[in-house]
């Protein structure tokens, strides 16, 4: 009897261990939030690429675009649940483009709408 109840014990506490194993929470960020109100004094054909850089700092990333450069701001942020072999992935991303012309002048601005923060979901399935 006692054989038995030993290997009961050690078999759920096998089982146990593995399933604390598979689970896992992630949560993270790259970069700095940009707000609609620091873009504002950002004016098409007035603001020169220093001043954007003084205003904005410096640009996660400079692209160079058929004779353009493109300054680049982003925020991603990363939500992960894994839960034995089954994961769900969320990821948020606002980002801001400046362009400027040959001469280093904004020629235009695109910043999208902010989106809501990502809720963080447990199970790998639905909403």
């Amino acid at each position: 009897m006692k054989a038995h109840k030993a290997v009961w014990m050690t078999a759920t506490l096998i089982l146990s261990l593995s399933l604390l194993g598979g689970c896992m929470f992630i949560r993270g960020s790259m970069g700095d939030t940009v707000k609609a109100e620091d873009v504002v004094p950002v004016k098409k054909g007035v603001t020169t690429r220093a001043q954007v850089a003084a205003l904005l700092g410096a640009p996660e990333r400079i692209i160079e675009v058929n004779g353009h450069e493109i300054f680049q701001y982003y925020r991603y942020d990363v939500k992960m649940g894994l839960l034995l072999a089954f994961s769900r992935t969320n990821i948020k991303s606002d980002d801001l483009f400046v362009i400027f012309n040959s001469k280093g002048v904004v020629d235009d601005v695109i910043f999208g709408k902010p989106k809501r923060p990502i809720n963080f979901q447990i199970w790998p399935f639905g909403d």
